[in-house]
């Protein structure tokens, strides 16, 4: 249910993936986990709602965007960013760098 809500933020891939993140892995409620998420991006929670602010803040931190463009981290280098910035367990990436032994 926590992932449904936060998909009305603008989406999975702007802010309410990073929302759901923080309510699933800091076992927070939904408030928190968007004050969470807009203190370590630097915005106002009012700007986790506008999807054009939040493109640009998501290229900003490399973090991926919603369409595909050339420069910004995409999959796996995304997730990473993910994340490093918010300190997210992601079994991908943990998966990722045990498989290749990178990290």
């Amino acid at each position: 249910m926590a992932y449904r809500l936060c998909f009305g933020m603008g989406g999975i891939r702007r802010a309410g993936d990073l929302v759901a993140r923080a309510q699933l892995h800091k076992k927070m409620k939904l408030d928190d986990g968007k004050n969470y998420v807009a203190q370590k991006l630097g915005v106002d929670v009012t700007d986790l709602a506008d999807e054009f602010k939040m493109k640009d803040v998501r290229q900003k931190n490399d973090i991926g965007v919603s369409i595909a463009i050339v420069g910004p981290a995409k999959g796996i280098a995304a997730k990473y960013r993910i994340a490093e910035i918010f300190d997210y367990k992601i079994n991908a990436v943990e998966r990722f760098f045990t498989h290749c032994k990178l990290k």
